[in-house]
């Protein structure tokens, strides 16, 4: 039986099944025998507590980076094919220490590599995309009550080759397997215990959020927090896959907010419609230290003059966020963007090369500034909030230099030595610190 990663109905061909659930652990939490056996511990639990468990893991800490110097030493211009051969190993690893400990414990299980399930990926080698998982062996296994345990980040290439998906890819490993096998969950085990309204360690007073939808998880992941990688959170947007982060290292399994649960936003309707939670316009504050902005002044305002500008940046590979155009005086009009400070060099050397077709006067750079965002569905159906923000900025004498929108999120550029200032501001201003979807305790 192949599936593609779509969850099936509640009753296609789960009759009497037991729940399924995914429990992915990343490096840090595999990072050596002792953690390894903490992570089966609460595999063990969540067999004890009825489900079928497929685990998901990483290379213990440290192993790829290792495995990618020992590729790059021998050649700088390697085969990609080889490449993920060598990479993949480190999964391999942990996914067969885990299933003997899982033994050791008493729970039958087994490990699997991605070509033996096999997961189907597409795309080039050492950034392949899950194509369609083939459930048929899990789903005997299961049948068995063998409990498995399946290396991330990896999958069977179309030139039966392993393929591996990028790093961070275990995330979007588990995801998908989940929506293959119709898991109740996706649990994803870290070093942090839950996504929060802003980074505690620039915001003391920053809150754990319990509930949190697709689309603020995305704009989060995508603005800056690390807790999630955007590619698995697109994922489970797409295939209704309710993902939970929760931490590696506490023991909350059971308890009534053991972490971050992230879900359609119809669910959190419905919570708020029972009452279980209020509504709240802003979630989180965001933001990303290492940006850069450029300027093109005096670029002649004609019909194709953007396209002069950002194909030369896309054919070098950078990648352009935001975007201003002033208003045009005349024939000629001044162009900023941002980009990350590693693009910065290469996307100078684009614009200058390219010089001569765009028609620019004067090239203005600046490498000290920072972003910061305030997300939230809530903006949907609130106005109010781009005034809010940006009179909290005034107040703590923070300028503003670009401002960009969209339907759930407001992002500013500020001079990087006020980004702290600015979270902070932003935080107090939508009083975060008693948001209604948070943990005060």
């Amino acid at each position: 039986m192949t599936s593609t990663i779509v969850s099936p109905s509640p009753d296609d061909g789960g009759q009497g099944r037991r729940p399924r659930l995914v429990m992915k652990f990343g490096g840090t939490s595999v990072a050596d025998l002792d953690r390894i056996r903490g992570a089966a511990e609460k595999v063990a639990a969540e067999a004890a507590r009825g489900y079928d468990v497929a685990v998901i893991v990483s290379a213990m800490a440290g192993e790829t980076n290792k495995l990618v110097d020992y590729v790059r030493d021998i050649s700088t211009l390697y085969d990609a094919r080889e490449y993920d051969a060598v990479v993949a190993a480190g999964e391999q690893v942990t996914s067969g220490l885990m299933a003997l400990t899982l033994q050791q414990l008493g729970v039958p299980a087994r490990s699997w590599q991605g070509w033996q399930i096999p997961i189907r990926t597409v795309g080039p080698h050492g950034a392949a995309r899950i194509d369609r998982i083939d459930t048929e062996a899990l789903e005997q296994k299961f049948g068995e009550q063998l409990h498995a345990v399946v290396s991330g980040f990896q999958g069977l290439g179309p030139d039966n080759r392993i393929a591996t998906l990028g790093r961070g890819g275990s995330d979007t490993s588990a995801v998908a397997l989940a929506a293959a096998i119709g898991a109740e969950r996706c649990d994803i085990y870290t070093d942090v215990d839950g996504v929060y309204t802003t980074d505690p360690r620039i915001e003391s007073r920053a809150r754990k959020i319990h509930n949190i939808s697709f689309d603020e998880m995305l704009e989060l992941a995508s603005l800056g927090a690390k807790v999630l990688q955007t590619r698995a959170v697109g994922l489970a947007k797409n295939h209704k896959v309710r993902l939970q982060v929760l931490s590696t290292f506490e023991d909350r399994i059971g308890s009534e907010w053991p972490g971050t649960l992230v879900c359609d936003e119809d669910e959190i309707q419905q919570k708020i419609l029972e009452g279980e939670m209020e509504s709240q316009v802003v979630s989180g504050v965001a933001f990303s230290r290492d940006e850069a902005k450029i300027t093109l002044q005096r670029v002649d305002d004609r019909p194709g003059v953007a396209a002069a500008i950002f194909g030369p940046l896309a054919r070098a590979g950078v990648n352009v966020d935001m975007i201003v155009q002033n208003i045009s005086a005349g024939t000629r009009t001044d162009m900023t963007f941002t980009v990350t400070l590693a693009d910065f060099d290469r996307a100078i050397s684009a614009m200058e090369a390219a010089r001569e077709d765009i028609g620019y006067e004067n090239l203005v750079k600046d490498d000290n500034v920072s972003k910061v965002s305030v997300v939230g569905v809530g903006m949907r159906s609130h106005t109010g909030v781009a005034q809010k923000m940006f009179q909290a900025l005034a107040d703590d004498g923070v300028n503003i230099q670009v401002i960009t929108t969209s339907e759930i999120k407001v992002s500013v550029l500020v001079e990087r030595k006020y980004m702290e200032l600015a979270v902070q501001a932003l935080h107090a201003a939508f009083q975060l610190e008693r948001a209604p979807r948070a943990e005060t305790a």
